[in-house]
C-alpha cells in the first residue's frame, strides 16, 4: 500500500477526527501553534494501491482515509481522555494524517501535540483498525500508539486546543471506556487487553489474523 496525496477541504469543526526522552517520554510545549492559525483546507492522506500506475484512466483509484491516536497515561494508570467541541461523547488525542508524506507516527505525535500541548517522543504501535466505508461516512484504517506514562509536571502543563478541545480528563481504563465513543473504546479495549499488535475490523477481531502463526524455524512463533 501507499499513501497518496489528497486534497480535501475541510472546515474547522474537522469531521474526520477520529480518526512518543524528555520525563518518559514527554515534555509540554510552549508557544504551541494554535489550529485557528492554519489553513481551513488541509492536505489530508489517504491509502491507495500500490499499482497506481498500472491502472487504466478510466478506473478510479481506491482512496482510504488513514488517522493515527495516542494512548497516554499518567503515573497512576489512568489514561487521558478529551472531550471535542465538535462531536459528542469523549476522545483519546490524536487525528487525521497529512497528504504531506507523513507517516502515522509523525500524525500521533503532531495531533498530540496540537491538541494537548505534550511532545511524545516514544511510542508503541499496538492496534490497527480497518473501518469500512458506508454511506455518508469514509471508513479508513486507524493507527492506536501505546505512548507509556507521562511525568506529573506534563500533566500540569496540558494547553488544550481550544477549537476542537474543550477539557480533558484523567480516568481509569473502567471508568475511561464508557466514556469513549463506540469506535474509539473498541479500540483502546482491544489494544488494552491483548499483548503486541491487534488487528481489527470494525473494531473487532477478525478470525483467522488474531493469533500468532508457529514459527516456520520452529521455536515459537512468528514474529516473536
Amino acid at each position: 500500500m501507499v499513501v497518496s496525496l489528497a486534497f480535501c477541504g475541510r472546515s474547522r469543526q474537522r469531521p474526520h477526527k477520529n480518526v512518543a526522552d524528555g520525563a518518559n517520554g514527554y515534555e509540554p510545549i510552549a508557544g504551541k501553534t494554535g489550529a485557528g492559525q492554519r489553513s481551513s483546507r488541509r492536505n489530508v492522506a489517504v491509502v491507495t494501491s500500490d499499482n497506481v500506475q498500472a491502472a487504466r484512466p478510466d478506473e478510479p483509484i481506491p482512496a482510504i482515509p488513514a488517522s493515527a491516536g495516542a494512548l497516554i497515561f499518567d503515573q497512576a494508570g489512568r489514561l487521558l481522555i478529551l472531550k471535542p467541541t465538535y462531536k459528542s461523547g469523549w476522545t483519546i488525542p490524536g487525528g487525521v494524517m497529512e497528504a504531506d508524506g507523513e507517516t502515522p507516527w509523525e500524525a500521533c505525535q503532531r495531533e498530540v501535540r496540537e491538541e494537548c500541548g505534550i511532545d511524545v517522543r516514544r511510542g508503541q504501535l499496538v492496534c490497527m483498525d480497518f473501518r469500512r466505508p458506508r454511506p455518508g461516512k469514509p471508513g479508513g484504517i486507524r493507527f492506536l500508539f501505546h505512548c507509556g506514562a507521562v511525568a506529573e509536571e506534563s500533566i500540569a502543563a496540558i494547553v488544550l486546543q481550544p477549537e476542537e478541545i474543550s477539557e480533558y480528563r484523567l480516568a481509569a481504563l473502567p471508568e475511561a471506556l464508557p466514556l469513549l465513543r463506540q469506535p474509539i473504546r473498541l479500540r483502546v479495549q482491544a489494544a488494552t487487553s491483548a499483548r503486541g499488535l491487534v488487528y481489527l475490523e470494525g473494531g473487532r477481531p477478525v478470525p483467522g489474523a488474531d493469533r500468532p502463526l508457529p514459527s516456520p524455524h520452529g521455536g515459537g512463533t512468528a514474529g516473536s
